[in-house]
């Protein structure tokens, strides 16, 4: 049987302190905050079943793809 997955992503402009969570069918998550506060939105994906399966950079942007089984 196959793994169906969902993904999410996170985004991080850390010089303008920018956090936001993008997941289908679900209103942004748009916060402010530094490293303590993108780590505590990470923590909080992860206690909901999100992994991390990618980041990408480049400047002051961050960007993480996370992934979670459907079903």
């Amino acid at each position: 049987m196959r793994t169906a997955w969902e993904y999410a992503g996170v985004e991080w402009i850390w010089n303008a302190n920018k956090l936001r969570c993008t997941r289908a069918g679900v209103p942004d998550q748009l916060a402010e905050g530094s490293y303590n506060e993108l780590m505590q939105m990470l923590s909080w994906l992860g206690h909901d079943g999100w992994e991390v399966c990618g980041c990408s950079g480049a400047g002051n942007w961050l960007f993480w793809t996370l992934k979670r089984p459907t079903g």
